[in-house]
């Protein structure tokens, strides 16, 4: 359950981010090549997050494809599931070129909608990215 750590290293470039404001929301981009359970992820990331400015907020994941590359026919395509055989010879050596990247795209903050003080100007939608 490699989500786990993957969770505490999204939690910590979070918390950079937000420099101690609240976070309502933040979408991760991973590669295929990571194996990255979507349900386990976001249930480690939920544990993780307690107690600390990201308690509650919602992770969303969104999965890269990898490119294989089969080094018998040279057939190339873009898959979601890097253990896969070529879809047009059925080789089984298979070249993988990106799909392992993590990538923290954006971060959405709760901001209180009215400061009491403030100018009194509307400060209008209430959440924002970082």
């Amino acid at each position: 359950m490699h989500e786990f750590g993957i969770a505490e290293a999204v939690l910590d470039a979070v918390e950079h981010r937000a420099k101690g404001r609240r976070v309502r929301r933040a979408r991760v981009r991973a590669g295929a090549l990571l194996r990255i359970s979507p349900a386990v992820l976001k249930q480690a990331f939920g544990l993780a997050a307690t107690g600390t400015v990201a308690e509650g907020a919602t992770l969303d994941l969104v999965v890269e494809p990898v490119r294989l590359v089969c080094r018998g026919c040279g057939h190339n395509a873009l898959c979601d599931n890097p253990m896969t055989i070529c879809g047009e010879c059925g080789g089984i050596d298979i070249d993988a070129e990106g799909g392992d990247r993590l990538v923290l795209e954006s971060v959405q903050i709760v901001e209180a909608a009215h400061v009491p003080g403030d100018s009194g100007r509307d400060r209008g939608d209430p959440v924002r990215s970082a």
